[in-house]
């Protein structure tokens, strides 16, 4: 597990995380712990949404197109002799 210390916190917000916690019934640690993990998994929730959101927009863009499966353009440049370095 890392450490993380965060420095010059206004007094206020200290006080409402206190509180905070004291509500959860969790220690002042315990509560911003939890804080940061929710709030680093709800910033990958809405990456992912909109990863989702673009991929769908790219289907309906894309409807009815003719689709070569990557198998075929994978085989079509191992075929051609065009080697990566």
């Amino acid at each position: 597990m890392a450490t993380v210390r965060v420095r010059r916190l206004d007094p206020d917000v200290v006080e409402r995380l206190k509180r905070r916690a004291a509500a959860n019934h969790r220690s002042l640690e315990s509560e911003i712990r939890q804080i940061l993990a929710a709030t680093a998994e709800d910033q990958m929730a809405a990456k992912l949404e909109s990863f989702h959101d673009l991929a769908a927009r790219l289907r309906r863009r894309t409807e009815g197109r003719k689709q070569t499966p990557s198998e075929v353009l994978v085989r079509k440049d191992r075929d051609s002799g065009h080697r990566v370095v």
